[in-house]
């Protein structure tokens, strides 16, 4: 017998010994993993280029087996992540990290194969510990970014992230091979091919003497509509043109629509004429992107937007901060306490993103197989928002 996701969630699904999803929970489906893997590991093969996993967006190490089995490896930003790249990938990490401590360079250098130093500063303070040892690449600001939102976006004026070309020689010293950039942000082959005209033009001369270029994150190849193709001919022009290795690390782009997360209703109230379902969820301790970018997350069987005649809902969380809710939706049936209210998409960025704010558990982590079983791979409780105190 083979059910589906929903199914299981609703609890109708008890073959197999199996039980309910608990709530809340992140559920990963297997299968969608393994289909977004499959784009990208073409458009790798086809560009002759080298994708790798960036952990910033999704670190959920008891998926890793099978993202091995299509990309050779993993970018990290700090020494936890490299642990857990060198750890759970079996490989060395692509390192990058804003500023280098002094106490654990040696470390991340040792866990690496590549680093990259986020200014010419940090290249003095730490590069001659590092050359000969890990292949050293700088991170260049080309001062061009379509991000919307100034959180999101490594070009605005004052920005910490990479090196503008003044604060550059014209010459790469020996022992620094790469040029790293990151300025995309869920975009499209066409907005990088934009940056790539405002990097060339401002790098062009080093682009020459590099071995290896990395186009950072921000390439939403999985995303319905993206022009596969038109990808794959930029970064072979690239390629040929400036005869350097291509490294491409996306993040939201792995686990694209691959999960959802599972909550379920605590209370339903009347606040001052506006209803209002409370989750044993929280929108600020467990999909702070939701406030943080800010965008309003799509539920499953709901209307988006409200709509006239259907019961309508603000969706409130489980803390007591005033601003934890996301509202409004509508459902075709009035929502009664222990209904289920599904996220879709939760799965990038959002699980590395949570915390234990007032108390409230962690969500559990579970993966939807793809034998149509589900497996509960971990769950929080006290111990988890105590070890993160003192």
């Amino acid at each position: 017998m083979n059910t589906t996701l929903s199914d299981h969630i609703h609890g109708t699904d008890r073959y197999a010994g199996a039980g309910p999803i608990p709530s809340p929970c992140f559920v990963l489906e297997e299968a969608k993993l393994r289909r977004n893997l499959a784009l990208i590991d073409s458009v790798q093969q086809a560009a002759g280029v080298t994708i790798i996993l960036a952990l910033k967006g999704f670190s959920m190490y008891s998926a890793f087996p099978l993202v091995r089995e299509y990309l050779s490896g993993a970018t990290a930003s700090s020494l936890n992540e490299i642990k857990l790249v060198n750890e759970y990938m079996g490989v060395k990490a692509h390192a990058y990290i804003p500023a280098y401590q002094d106490d654990s360079f040696d470390e991340v250098v040792g866990r690496s194969s590549h680093l990259t130093f986020n200014s010419w500063s940090q290249w003095e303070r730490f590069g001659s510990r590092a050359v000969g040892k890990v292949s050293c690449g700088i991170r260049v600001n080309p001062q061009y970014s379509e991000v919307a939102t100034e959180m999101y976006n490594p070009c605005i004026p004052g920005s910490r992230l990479g090196a503008t070309r003044d604060q550059l020689p014209d010459q790469l010293p020996d022992g620094l091979e790469g040029i790293h950039f990151h300025t995309l942000c869920e975009n499209d082959s066409f907005t990088l091919e934009r940056t790539l005209d405002a990097l060339e033009s401002r790098f062009g001369d080093l682009l020459h003497q590099a071995k290896w270029v990395n186009f950072g994150g921000g390439h939403l190849m999985t995303r319905e509509g993206y022009d596969t193709n038109h990808l794959i001919g930029l970064l072979m022009t690239f390629r040929q043109k400036y005869n350097v290795d291509i490294i491409m690390e996306p993040g939201s782009a792995i686990a694209w629509q691959t999960g959802v997360l599972v909550s379920s209703v605590l209370d339903v109230i009347d606040s001052q004429g506006i209803d209002v379902a409370i989750l044993d969820t929280s929108f600020a301790a467990h999909m702070p992107d939701t406030l943080e970018m800010p965008y309003k997350p799509r539920i499953i069987d709901s209307y988006h937007e409200p709509v006239a005649g259907k019961p309508t809902y603000r969706l409130g969380g489980m803390t007591c901060l005033a601003g934890d809710f996301m509202g409004d939706y509508s459902f075709d049936k009035p929502l009664d306490i222990g209904d289920k209210i599904v996220f879709d998409d939760m799965i990038h960025y959002t699980m590395v993103k949570t915390t234990t704010f007032n108390g409230v558990n962690l969500p559990s982590i579970g993966i939807w197989k793809e034998n149509g079983e589900f497996q509960l791979v971990k769950s929080y409780g006290y111990e988890s928002f105590k070890d993160r105190l003192s």
